[in-house]
This record gives C-alpha cells, structure tokens and sequence, in this order.
C-alpha cells in the first residue's frame, strides 16, 4: 500500500527515536564512604508492654475497621491493583509514600501466616503533627482487601517519669519489613526501625490526644493500635562525601546477602544516587563491620530526576520517578554497567516508593494525591 509523504517521515523519526543510542552507564562511587550506626534497643519497650499488653500482626488484621475497593489505576504491565476507601483516597490530612508486603518480612511470603500489604503515609494537616501512620492492609483476598492504619510512636519517659510514648514526625517516604521490623526511611537521619512484636492497643475516641493522659489512659490520636520505634540506624559519610537523603527504601531478596535500596530524590536529578547497604537474616538488622558501622556495598550516580523509589531484581535496578500532579510517572532501569533506560508513563500519576513481591513476580507502588490514589502492581519482567 502506498503511504504518503508523512507517513513515511513519520516512520522514520519513529525508528530514529527507538534506536537512540543508550544513556551512559550509572558512575561508580565509592560505596563503604555510606555508613549507618546502630543505637541502642528502646528500654521504654518492655514498661509499655506490661502496661498496655500487646497485639499480634495478626490481630490487627483481624480487626481490619476499613474496606479497599476495586479499581484500575491504568499502570502498564499491570497484574494487581486496588483503591483505598473514599476518605482516604480524598483525604489532604494524610499522604501516602511507602510500601512493602509480608513477602519482605520473610521469604515464603507470608508473616504469622498472613498475607499482607503495608503502606506508610505522613501528616499534612493542620494543629499537632501527628507523624506517620501505617496501614495494615490483609490481602488474604486481592480482589477485596481490608485494612487498618496503625500509629506510629516514639517511646520515652515523660517528665512525671512514667513510661509515654509521641508521634514521629518524619517523611517516611519509604518502608520495608525485615523479619519482625518495620523500617522506615528518615529523610535526614537514615533509618527507625519498628518492633512488630509490640503493637499496642490504645484508648480511641479523641483525635487530639497522643500518649499517656491524666487518668493512666493512653491515646493515639483515635488510633486502636500503635507501633513502637525501638531503635534507629543513623546514617552518615566518610571521606567529604555529601550526606545521603534517604528519600525511599526496599528490601532486595535476590541479592547474596540480602540487601537494602536506598534511592536519593531530587526533582532535576542532578547529582543523584542509588546506594546499597547489608542486611543480616540472623538478627534483621543492618550488617555490621569490624569498626561497628555498616557500609554501603554498591553505590552509583545515576542523575535520574524525581527518584521517589527503587529497588533491584537479580543485579537489574528498577526506579520509580514522578512527574507531577498531571502526568503519569515513569520507570527506569538501569544495571552497573548500562542505562539508566527511561520506560516514560508506566506508572499512575504521583508515583512513590517500590516494592518487589517475589514469590508472586509483582512490583508494588502507590499514588499519592488526594482524589487519585491507587496501590498498582506491574510485572517486572516486562522491562
């Protein structure tokens, strides 16, 4: 069939576009020059667990007080999805950034034999920060998940003495579990780490009110149940090396030994980096070396704009970046050696943290503005 003139410009620049050379491969840096220090375990923990008793995982799936709903957020590649219920889709109080599911707590998948999801979301109203919150989502049934969101505290001694416990005012822009911790990225300071063995019921019925009250009572800002930070993993450099934000996290299970994904934010990409640290199955916490600190293991400039989450499958990294409140966002990929390879509008728009879900081939993540929030996973060997 004979094409116009067009056509056949058209065709041509279409051929030229794909066969674009290549971005350049990610610049090696000098990886062990990013470190983290672990503190010391919270003592507050154990008087809060003989005050307040503590709930399993399990029970607060159980006690799931909101339903998802069906939806199709539009992803390319997309093998799962949901919504979250109307008052949090439409909520300006609270954004979503971070996820992780229970195939990162441990590697057959599940957590106290439970399948689920967890979705971290910082505040963003008015009055009293009232720092993350955590939502516990049972994805027993994909095609209806129920949820809970879970406060996250800080515990202390208050002025009276008394064991107490207040919010955690951070971005938590990315998660993952990691046996019975809950880590989540602190923008500035490396990474909290949360003890799922001591979840804790609390008085409901005032949105204003957080910690220990007068009457002996404990409250959380209406919350049932809080989730106790118990130590941190503060980050630092060596050798002039500008600090790491900790802009997101993931748990890579494909690596020897398992590892963490620490991908850096900035909305022109300059200067950006992806850094890798060890983790230790033994006790779950980050892998130490002989000068008591955990340095990082791989770590690329890779100059990717808008990074808002990463992780890596088998040696390949995949990135989430944003573009805004009105375009679709977009994946990267990249190994140590080629790319970075935009795959453009992959993602729904407002894209944020990633998460690989292994035994079931997905990669998770999740939109943040209000009106227009989905949970969405792809199918990673498609890139």
């Amino acid at each position: 069939m004979r094409r116009s003139l067009a056509a056949v410009f058209a065709a041509i620049a279409m051929v030229t576009l794909s066969a674009a050379p290549a971005q350049a491969a990610p610049t090696k840096l000098t990886a062990s020059d990013f470190r983290l220090q672990e503190s010391a375990y919270n003592p507050v923990i154990a008087q809060l667990d003989s005050v307040l008793g503590v709930k399993s995982v399990s029970a607060v799936l159980d006690s799931a007080n909101r339903a998802a709903t069906a939806c199709d957020p539009g992803a390319s590649n997309q093998v799962a999805a949901f919504c979250w219920n109307s008052g949090d889709n439409d909520t300006t109080d609270w954004y979503p950034q971070g996820i992780s599911t229970t195939a990162d707590a441990y590697d057959a998948g599940t957590y106290e034999g439970r399948t689920a999801l967890f979705a971290s979301w910082y505040y963003n109203g008015s009055g009293t920060n009232k720092g993350v919150r955590v939502s516990f989502v049972d994805y027993s049934s994909p095609s209806a998940p129920e949820y809970r969101h879970v406060l996250l505290v800080e515990p202390y001694t208050n002025s009276a003495g008394q064991p107490d416990f207040k919010p955690v005012p951070i971005h938590a822009g990315g998660i993952f579990t990691y046996g019975y911790y809950l880590y989540v990225a602190d923008t500035s300071g490396g990474f909290r780490a949360f003890d799922l063995r001591h979840i804790w019921p609390a008085k409901t019925g005032d949105s204003t009110k957080i910690g220990r009250q007068p009457d002996g009572s404990y409250q959380a800002f209406d919350y049932a149940y809080v989730l106790p930070q118990a130590q941190t993993f503060a980050d630092s450099t060596t050798n002039s090396v500008t600090q790491l934000r900790f802009s997101a996290a993931s748990l890579d299970r494909t690596s020897t030994p398992d590892s963490v994904i620490v991908p850096e934010y900035n909305a022109d990409g300059t200067g950006t980096r992806v850094v890798r640290f060890p983790i230790d199955y033994t006790d779950r916490k980050f892998a130490e070396s002989s000068d008591g600190y955990t340095h990082a293991t791989e770590a690329y400039q890779v100059n990717i704009p808008s990074m808002q989450g990463a992780t890596a499958i088998n040696g390949k990294f995949y990135v989430s970046a944003s573009a805004g409140s009105s375009t679709k966002g977009s994946l990267w990929t990249f190994t140590s050696s080629s790319g970075p390879t935009k795959h453009a509008t992959v993602f729904p728009i407002g894209n944020e943290d990633l998460s690989y879900r292994g035994p079931n081939t997905q990669l998770w993540t999740l939109s943040e503005y209000p009106g227009n929030r989905s949970v969405v996973a792809i199918n990673p060997g498609a890139y």
